[in-house]
C-alpha cells in the first residue's frame, strides 16, 4: 500500500469516529415494514396488478398504499352476508 494511500485512510478513520457520536432514534422507525403472507383471490390480484401496470409501481406497494389510506381513514368493510 502506498504511503499517500495509508495517509488518506487513516486520516479518513480519523475524520470519521462514530465512538464520538451521539445516538439518536431511528427517524424511519415508524415506517419500518412487516413481511406477512396473506392469501387473496385471483381477482383482486389481477386488479391491483393491471391498476399497478397504468400507474408505473409495483402491484405490492399499490396494495399497500390502498391498505394504509384505508387505516388511515379508518375505513371499515360493509359486509352483506345475504345470498
Amino acid at each position: 500500500m502506498s504511503m499517500k494511500k495509508k495517509n488518506t485512510e487513516d486520516t479518513m478513520r480519523d475524520h470519521y469516529d462514530f465512538s464520538k457520536m451521539k445516538a439518536m432514534p431511528n427517524p424511519y422507525a415508524a415506517r419500518l415494514k412487516q413481511h406477512v403472507t396473506i392469501r387473496l383471490d385471483v381477482m383482486t390480484i389481477a386488479y391491483f396488478k393491471r391498476l399497478a401496470d397504468a400507474v408505473g409501481m409495483p402491484y405490492q406497494n399499490l396494495i399497500n398504499l390502498y391498505l394504509r389510506d384505508c387505516a388511515q381513514k379508518e375505513l371499515r368493510p360493509r359486509i352483506d352476508w345475504k345470498p
